[in-house]
């Protein structure tokens, strides 16, 4: 499986409609064949700063991004950003999510 991190700056006058700005981008990636999930958080320390958690089986990341809607996403992003967006991708033997060890919470699921 393969982990994408991705965290994005966003100007201050676009960093409400950020979300909105994104959601076909957002539709489009979680209907790829292959993708795991596709998640934005918003940082609760900096409200201009949105950092997308992305998974996809071994072979669906290089279609990711050779897609139109990548591609548009691309075009389009920078003019909302004051920064290039860092990266982190790597690929893990997992098969998704697990229960966290170190902490056990009682109750229904």
């Amino acid at each position: 499986m393969i982990i994408i991190n991705v965290r994005f700056h966003v100007l201050p006058e676009h960093a409400d409609q950020f979300p909105e700005l994104t959601r076909e981008f957002t539709e489009a990636t979680r209907a790829e064949p292959g993708n795991r999930w596709f998640l934005w958080s918003r940082s609760v320390e900096d409200p201009n700063e949105y950092v997308v958690l992305e998974a996809f089986d071994d072979d669906a990341a290089e279609a990711h991004v050779s897609s139109d809607h990548f591609k548009k996403a691309t075009a389009e992003m920078p003019q909302w950003l004051s920064s290039t967006p860092q990266i982190i991708n790597t690929v893990v033997p997992d098969d998704g999510w697990g229960l966290m060890g170190e902490m056990q919470v009682d109750g229904p699921a």
